[in-house]
């Protein structure tokens, strides 16, 4: 898994009827875009340090200078 600042990482719930959470990743802990990322949760506004299981996926939105990677 790798991101960029900006990016969107979407946490799906592992119980059926559950919340799912997403947020911007605003922080790199690697130059490479590995895990772990600081996250803004959407519902929250709270930053937080998140290292993201399989349950996890990033969406990448367009950046300036690149391609409008999405998946």
């Amino acid at each position: 898994m790798q991101a960029q600042l900006g990016d969107q990482i979407v946490v799906e719930s592992g119980t059926t009827g559950g919340a799912r959470r997403d947020g911007e990743i605003v922080g790199l802990h690697h130059a490479d875009g590995t895990p772990p990322y600081d996250v803004r949760w959407s519902d929250t506004g709270r930053v937080t340090v998140v290292f993201p299981g399989p349950d996890a996926h990033i969406r990448h939105l367009h950046h300036e200078g690149g391609p409008d990677r999405r998946s």
